[in-house]
């Protein structure tokens, strides 16, 4: 079983079955893609000819004016007139399966634990919310102060978020909320023993099961 340093002392004890797995990059980048298409708002809209308001009469008469024939001043071809082609509102999502995504979080959580970049973090020193405690509790872990550390808790352990929130460089997440493209989105991982354990409960049943029947 991997581990990992926790910040202030002690070890970290992370299970193989979510963070020693073989990393799968065409499953993660599919499921990156399924994460933020799903974030996507898709309300741009714009008005085609149909839609814009007024136009019900012909501007001038088909013959003898010199001018281009016109049927409607709502023409895309005119100033006011509608869009051709133009956004409507839609949704960008597409389906992923559920085993799909716990693979895909264990391959990302895997390949922070391979490059060394997972650290755990004793809630029992912010029981009293203190972010200038929390700058130092992750300038002894983050040397050169580049890219994000995501920090990821369990239920019950929102005071220790008080103390990390407002810092710039951390993305503070519930460990059951967390997705693919926040683990491959950030530098570094910052993790307490209950939000393994929640990790652990929420994506290794998959990979139980698969190790169990191959050996059957």
């Amino acid at each position: 079983m991997a581990d990992a340093p926790i910040l202030g002392g002690g070890t970290l004890q992370l299970d193989d079955a979510v963070f020693g797995v073989e990393f799968n990059g065409p499953l993660v980048h599919q499921n990156v893609r399924h994460e933020l298409n799903a974030r996507r708002q898709g309300t741009s809209s714009t008005k085609t000819r149909g839609l814009v308001s007024g136009g019900g009469a012909k501007p001038w008469r088909q013959k003898g004016t010199g001018r281009a024939r016109a049927g409607s001043s709502r023409s895309p071809i005119w100033t006011g007139g509608g869009t051709v082609f133009g956004p409507q509102p839609r949704h960008f999502t597409f389906k992923v399966n559920r085993k799909e995504k716990r693979a895909a979080l264990r391959s990302a959580l895997s390949l922070q634990a391979q490059r060394g970049s997972i650290a755990g973090l004793n809630t029992a020193a912010f029981d009293t919310p203190s972010t200038k405690a929390a700058v130092s509790t992750i300038a002894s872990w983050d040397t050169d102060g580049k890219g994000k550390t995501l920090l990821l808790l369990a239920a019950g352990e929102e005071r220790t978020a008080l103390s990390f929130r407002n810092l710039p460089t951390i993305n503070v997440l519930p460990a059951v909320a967390a997705g693919v493209a926040d683990v491959v989105g950030a530098r570094r991982v910052l993790l307490t023993q209950a939000a393994v354990d929640e990790l652990v409960a929420r994506v290794a049943g998959d990979a139980q099961s698969t190790t169990t029947s191959t050996e059957a």
